[in-house]
């Protein structure tokens, strides 16, 4: 007998929990590609990169169907945060990865790059609700740091280099020795981008 347990969660999914798992989807798509790029295959490295968009494009439209339905949700925040380390930290990094990024300093960074889109997202959940008490409208003004979805950019960066063949071997910026590893300074975007999205500092306006 199925559990009706599972059913009972399935029928608990508003509308945009469905594409806020269409978000997590098109990014475990992303991973799957690009590790199947490591064969060479360029190809497959660019509709890796593909995908994120594609994420982007579910996790805006989870928001504004939420906000339209007035379904917002814990579940649907939980979910939210769930598939945005999936397509916006894990799949960048694993492209970054899959397009030449491979050294040894390259793995640290991009797990740092991991772990501060972890703690980013982490950090805004239990935040977000004493952010929006500061709000007369009751609502988040701004984000602390840099919002996960920004390592998009990182991708149509990495999208580029594949279009024009420079992955791998003939990645831009070469790499360079440092003691017994190897760093491709290309990766340094990714430790930006981490260090931005860290930051207590930096406050984004919220759209």
């Amino acid at each position: 007998m199925p559990d009706r347990s599972h059913f009972s969660m399935i029928r608990g999914f508003h509308l945009a929990d469905w594409f806020t798992l269409a978000n997590a989807a098109c990014g475990m798509a992303a991973i799957f590609a690009a590790m199947a790029s490591l064969r060479g295959d360029v190809a497959n490295l660019l509709l890796a990169t593909a995908f994120i968009p594609c994420a982007f494009v579910f996790d805006v439209l989870d928001g504004r169907i939420a906000r339209w339905r007035q379904q917002q949700s814990a579940l649907g925040r939980e979910l939210d945060s769930l598939a945005d380390v999936i397509s916006f930290g894990v799949a960048p990094a694993v492209i970054g990865y899959a397009a030449g990024m491979h050294g040894v300093w390259d793995a640290i960074v991009l797990g740092y790059f991991v772990c501060c889109g972890v703690s980013r997202l982490a950090r805004y959940n239990i935040t977000a609700e004493a952010l929006s008490r500061e709000s007369d409208a009751g609502k988040v003004k701004y984000f602390e740091g840099t919002p996960i979805p920004t390592s998009l950019i990182l991708v149509l960066i990495v999208a580029y280099a594949a279009w024009t063949g420079r992955v791998g071997d003939t990645l831009w910026l070469g790499h360079v020795e440092l003691g017994p590893w190897t760093l491709h300074p290309l990766v340094l975007m990714f430790a930006l981008s981490g260090s931005l999205m860290i930051s207590k500092t930096l406050r984004i306006p919220k759209l």
